[in-house]
């Protein structure tokens, strides 16, 4: 018996089998759920490479989360072909290069307004269009953050963004909780997946990680992250809403 046994689950942020998203989506199959994953614009073919690579080979479907009517084709698609949803994983995030890299004082609205945009209120956008599914099934929104009570290096908007994305989470859990819908976070440690690669300095927080991480830290060990995910939107946290576990050796909690 799994621990997913019979679970719906919608899998967002799959680019390749670096991807937290895949190693989240392979482990969740194992453990017996039914999963469908999304993609958006010209990563779609991508994503829909990288399903082929999973134990059973899933759907696709279009979802750019900064439109409304792809977000109601999405739902209206696991309407038909469940008429419920388990869990959602949002692990979406994305800033325009002027908004990364030391480039904090330079960066115009224009971008900042597509990181937040994407990274941050589209996990209320994913939420509202699915709650109906999530209502039916009692069911969990599970999203990936970056520790955003403190400045990093070259992360600049992106990090206000992922401040705003953990504040609507929050906002979210307060929200949705009278559906019994829970909504909660994994704020991982520093992954190598193609994201992070994509961030100028990236390379910077390794080091560090692994020298001050009680556990220590391995920046490509996407299945340590995986599993506490999957455990959030399991049935094992049946009261816990609002929270943002911490999947980064213990990097968070240590002084200097």
């Amino acid at each position: 018996m799994g621990l997913m046994d019979g679970k719906k689950l919608l899998i967002t942020g799959v680019l390749t089998d670096a991807s937290l998203a895949f190693e989240v989506a392979k482990l969740a199959q194992e453990q017996g759920a039914e999963i469908v994953l999304t993609g958006a614009g010209r990563a779609m073919k991508l994503t829909e490479r990288t399903a082929r690579k999973l134990p059973v080979p899933c759907d696709v479907l279009p979802l750019d989360v900064t439109s409304p009517e792809e977000i109601s084709a999405v739902r209206d698609e696991l309407l038909e072909r469940w008429g419920r949803l388990d869990s959602v994983l949002h692990a979406i995030g994305y800033a325009p290069e002027a908004c990364l890299g030391g480039n904090f004082m330079n960066a115009e609205w224009e971008d900042v307004a597509v990181a937040v945009h994407i990274s941050a209120f589209s996990l209320k956008a994913l939420a509202a269009g699915m709650e109906p599914l999530l209502r039916e099934a009692k069911g969990n929104v599970v999203g990936l953050t970056f520790d955003a009570t403190v400045a990093w290096p070259v992360y600049d908007w992106m990090g206000v963004a992922k401040a705003a994305f953990e504040s609507t989470a929050r906002y979210l859990a307060k929200s949705l909780g009278s559906q019994g819908i829970r909504v909660n976070l994994i704020s991982a440690g520093p992954i190598r997946t193609m994201a992070a690669k994509s961030i100028p300095g990236f390379s910077a927080f390794e080091d560090t990680w692994q020298e001050r991480s009680p556990l220590g830290w391995d920046v490509n060990d996407q299945h340590s992250v995986a599993r506490s995910t999957l455990a959030l939107m399991s049935d094992w946290f049946p009261m816990t809403t609002g929270e943002i576990i911490h999947v980064d050796g213990g990097y968070h909690a240590m002084g200097a």
